[in-house]
């Protein structure tokens, strides 16, 4: 079973994203400026002018705006949606065809692979044992080999392979061992 196309999910999101109060005129104004000002360019300044006239109402504007990119090519539908998540972040996470995306078997991002995960911990301890690891790294190659210098420092580094693992204490010990002149 193959994934939807964009243009696909348009047509089924094409109620959901016309109902009452789902866009603002400002998120309709921002996405039609984007399919019209950047690149690719989806939308000529022409069709950009009648799909932000203010003398139309915002449905009938919406609605003539999906219309015409569900006769556009794919390219064009896939930029609708990336400036729907650009300026419209929690309606676009409530669209019909993400949840059936979501629910499916194929997902354009998970095709099938599993999920590697490292550690349950979370990205404050792998940042924590980061800063750790730098600041041993920093000690060890920036200390100058004057032991008058920095006394304390080795006395530390003494105690940490009782609470190191074993491999870490090991490139400890062997600082420690290559101090010729030690207290």
């Amino acid at each position: 079973m193959t994934a939807p196309t964009f243009c696909d999910r348009l047509v089924q999101d094409a109620p959901f994203l016309t109902e009452r109060g789902r866009l603002s005129e400002q998120q309709v104004d921002s996405i039609v400026l984007q399919l019209n000002r950047y690149h690719p360019q989806v939308l000529s300044d022409r069709e950009a002018e009648k799909f932000r006239n203010p003398q139309t109402s915002l449905r009938v504007r919406l609605c003539d705006l999906l219309s015409h990119l569900q006769r556009s090519s794919e390219q064009d539908c896939r930029e609708f949606y990336r400036a729907l998540c650009l300026h419209a972040q929690p309606l676009h996470s409530r669209l019909p065809s993400r949840h059936a995306l979501q629910n499916s078997d194929c997902t354009e991002l998970d095709s099938g692979m599993e999920r590697h995960e490292l550690s349950d911990r979370g990205p404050m301890s792998f940042l924590a044992c980061l800063g750790v690891a730098a600041g041993l790294a920093v000690l060890l190659y920036c200390c100058p080999p004057d032991p008058k210098v920095l006394p304390g420092a080795r006395r530390v580094l003494g105690f940490s392979p009782v609470i190191l693992q074993r491999h870490v204490s090991r490139y400890l010990l062997a600082f420690l061992a290559d101090d010729p002149g030690g207290p």
